[in-house]
């Protein structure tokens, strides 16, 4: 359970440090993600999912948790 709290601790941060520093870059990208067809979004979405449980799984392998 730690593990998830530090993780979820870790994407807050990050997603926070984005909104704080480039707000307009922010919006840009929420711009051309609307432009995109609802399949490439999908497509992109399960693109980071499967990413991130590699990373998961690599760290895990190196000895996290």
């Amino acid at each position: 359970m730690s593990t998830l709290l530090l993780a979820l601790g870790l994407v807050m941060i990050i997603e926070g440090l984005a909104y704080a520093l480039a707000p307009s870059l922010i919006e840009r990208m929420l711009e051309v993600l609307r432009a995109l067809p609802e399949n490439a979004v999908r497509q992109i979405g399960l693109l980071v999912v499967v990413s991130g449980l590699l990373l998961v799984w690599l760290a895990f392998q190196l000895g996290a948790g």
